[in-house]
């Protein structure tokens, strides 16, 4: 099977999913910067899930170059990983509108640890479809970073409870070790 068809389904599906969470956003009822105020929880929350939806994004692009076939288990593993992302905009809009509160924060960390685990067995489908020593199995390797995120989130569920705060700060933390594009990728690749 090509893999065209799924990275552009997938693209464009992200591009949706963006689109949704901008469409949330409401503009203040006041024309003075202070009437942006009780809009920050809400501001800030969109951008976090901007940055995860980019990264996601992202990493599929850079995923999918290591790629030669797929089959139909990649396009469900594909399909799952689109469903938790499809959620993002829903806990974003349910966390900006309540602020740090433990439920949307935990909430929404649900839908980033679902949305790590299916990425996690896209992976995987993927390298069962190619050989052991395939560039994608060489790059992919162990895949520390995917499971300390999986484990991150986790943990940051727990804590929401206790802390929404410390939640909030360990999503922000899986987002910047993923800001960069996985370069594992990209050195399997080069020539």
């Amino acid at each position: 099977m090509s893999k065209g068809r799924l990275e552009t389904f997938s693209d464009g599906v992200i591009a949706i999913i963006i689109t949704i969470m901008v469409l949330e956003l409401r503009a203040p009822s006041g024309a003075t910067l202070r009437s942006l105020l009780p809009l920050t929880p809400g501001l800030l929350s969109y951008a976090l899930s901007f940055v995860f939806l980019g990264i996601y994004w992202n990493n599929h692009h850079h995923l999918f170059q290591a790629v030669h076939r797929i089959n139909g288990t990649v396009l469900w593993a594909n399909l799952h990983l689109l469903f938790w992302l499809s959620l993002i905009p829903f806990a974003t809009g349910w966390l900006g509108d309540s602020g740090l509160v433990s439920v949307p924060v935990a909430l929404y960390g649900v839908v980033l640890l679902l949305a790590a685990f299916a990425y996690y067995l896209l992976v995987r489908a993927l390298i069962v479809v190619h050989e052991a020593d395939s560039p994608l199995a060489v790059a992919v390797g162990r895949d520390a970073k995917g499971k300390i995120s999986i484990l991150v989130y986790a943990f940051a569920i727990g804590a929401s409870f206790l802390s929404p705060f410390v939640a909030w700060a360990l999503y922000v933390v899986v987002a910047l070790m993923w800001l960069i594009p996985d370069r594992r990728i990209e050195k399997s690749l080069a020539p």
